[in-house]
């Protein structure tokens, strides 16, 4: 269960949130942040993201800084490789501060189509 501490801590301010908007409002940022979505916490590798993605390296390293930026993705190394990954608590946070007030006070209009959590 998530503590108020923790629930405050991963609230998005209007800034933070313009950052990840805008980090996401570029088509090979969005499918790289889908695909590392899917992939789960252990993330991908540069390569296999440039490969599943058809990306040249130079370009998928610009969309990976910008995500990371944003704080969208994480990355970490392992030996020679750097893997990315999604962060879920950014994404959760960010579809938290989307919904906060929707539907006139009543947030059970807002529940996603699929109430799927990560």
């Amino acid at each position: 269960m998530t503590s108020m501490s923790d629930a405050m801590q991963t609230a998005l301010n209007d800034t933070d949130a313009v950052k990840a908007l805008a980090a996401l409002a570029q088509g090979n940022r969005l499918a790289v942040f889908r695909l590392l979505v899917v992939a789960g916490p252990d993330g991908l590798s540069v390569g296999n993201i440039a490969e599943a993605l058809g990306l040249a390296n130079a370009t998928l390293s610009f969309h990976l800084k910008e995500l990371a930026n944003a704080g969208l993705i994480t990355a970490r190394q392992e030996g020679r490789y750097i893997y990315y990954a999604a962060s879920i608590e950014k994404m959760n946070a960010l579809i938290g501060f989307l919904t906060e007030n929707c539907c006139g006070g009543v947030p059970g209009l807002c529940e996603p189509v699929s109430p799927r959590k990560c």
